[in-house]
């Protein structure tokens, strides 16, 4: 179990940060599993015809982006995802134990149970062994490079009322700036390695080029 924290409603933020924080700690998986949730995947969403703009959530256009095989269970099919399921389980019978009265004591009570369940508790699937002694020895599969270099990705966002629009790019999330003037505006975002390009969804007027820098948390318009 690499990561394991508490909020009062987990949201796509929340997923996108905690997997990029997990994994610049652990490396990049070669693929994900995870059920039909909203903040994994849109592409199933209204019986899979997906949002309608042709774009995914930021989850999975980060895996996309990083060459990540993205895997859903089936609808109403628990037993695709059965090792998590179980460690639900067990994990519901030990807060039941050991109710938290407020979210960081609840926080307190998950960095426990995890080293305990990492690094203490014998598996017995493991020859009684726990499960970190494994995954310290078993190699680690890697992402795949994208199948296709000249791939664009497409996000469709509205301007916010400061003239800027977030971005994640190679697992950070980036804040681009294309003005005041142009706030509320519906625009289109192509992306292609480290350019990006604005242009209104109505019109496809150009508003702005980029050039990224994930070392810096503003972009700024290309002159």
């Amino acid at each position: 179990m690499l990561h394991l924290s508490a909020h009062r409603r987990v949201t796509g933020r929340i997923v996108t940060d905690t997997f990029t924080a997990t994994a610049a700690e652990h490396g990049y998986p070669a693929a994900t599993l995870t059920d039909n949730g909203m903040v994994y995947t849109t592409r199933l969403a209204r019986g899979g015809r997906g949002r309608g703009d042709g774009a995914g959530n930021d989850f999975e256009m980060l895996l996309a982006t990083l060459g990540i095989t993205q895997k859903n269970g089936k609808p109403f099919k628990p037993t695709a995802q059965g090792k998590i399921e179980r460690f639900w389980q067990t994990l519901k019978k030990h807060l039941g134990a050991h109710p938290a009265a407020t979210l960081a004591e609840l926080q307190d009570t998950l960095d426990a149970f995890r080293d305990y369940y990492n690094t203490i508790r014998p598996h017995r699937a493991l020859g009684r062994r726990a499960p970190a002694f494994a995954y310290q020895l078993i190699p680690k599969a890697t992402p795949a490079p994208p199948s296709d270099p000249n791939i664009w990705r497409v996000r469709y966002d509205t301007i916010d009322n400061d003239g800027k629009i977030t971005l994640r790019h190679t697992g950070k999330l980036l804040h681009l700036g294309i003005g005041r003037a142009h706030a509320r505006t519906e625009i289109i975002c192509l992306v292609h390695n480290d350019d990006a390009t604005i242009i209104t969804q109505t019109t496809g007027e150009l508003l702005a080029e980029f050039t990224l820098n994930p070392e810096k948390n503003y972009q700024r318009k290309n002159d």
